[in-house]
């Protein structure tokens, strides 16, 4: 009965080596492919950031209209950073519906019945409110001519006050120029040559006058 208990109990634990032998064999495998996994997209996958790819575009917009802002300072003095702020303003950076669609950086309406424009809803402020109504805006075929125009306007002024925007031409800083613009009134906002300024600081606009 001795010998017989022996050979049993030989032959289970022979068993049981191979049997760990292979469990240790998959953990090790299972480790493997888990390190090397995580690694690999480690390695290859990186978070993306909203905030990088907007960053990006912004600055192409602004690199975008520079030569010609530029080019206008030179034939009629008006600052860069009052032709680019203002387009980031009035157009939230090319993308509305009037900049994106018309070409219209700056909401320039249109008075000329033979001239190409078209109606769309605007808000202005009346009256201590703002109210919501329909104008004629300019179109034009690119960015570019609507640059210059703008600048035309600021250079020959109105019909009834052919001076109106001396004031924001004959500017030495970009602070100067804005509350020229808000005097002027280009824009029936109360605060908006303070918009234009902390939209020329926020992007550092002055750097280019």
């Amino acid at each position: 009965m001795a010998k017989k208990y022996k050979k049993n109990y030989r032959s289970k634990r022979n068993g049981r080596g191979p049997f760990l032998m292979s469990v240790l064999i998959i953990l090790l495998g299972i480790f493997v492919f888990s390190f090397t996994l995580n690694h690999l997209f480690d390695d290859k996958v990186q978070p993306v950031n909203p905030h990088d790819d907007q960053v990006e575009a912004h600055e192409q917009f602004i690199q975008q209209l520079l030569p010609t802002a530029k080019q206008l300072q030179q034939d009629y003095g008006i600052l860069p950073s009052i032709v680019i702020g203002q387009a980031i303003l009035e157009s939230d950076w090319g993308t509305s519906e009037l900049s994106a669609q018309y070409n219209n950086l700056f909401g320039m309406k249109s008075f000329n019945p033979n001239g190409k424009s078209v109606k769309l809803k605007t808000q202005e402020y009346r009256n201590g409110k703002w109210e919501t109504i329909e104008a004629n805006f300019k179109v034009y075929s690119s960015w570019e001519e609507s640059l210059i125009d703008h600048t035309k306007l600021f250079v020959k002024g109105v019909d009834w006050d052919p001076y109106l925007y001396q004031g924001v031409l004959l500017a030495d800083d970009y602070k100067t120029a804005a509350k020229a613009l808000q005097v002027a009134g280009y824009a029936t906002d109360p605060t908006y040559a303070n918009k234009i300024i902390d939209v020329i600081e926020a992007n550092q606009l002055a750097q280019y006058d």
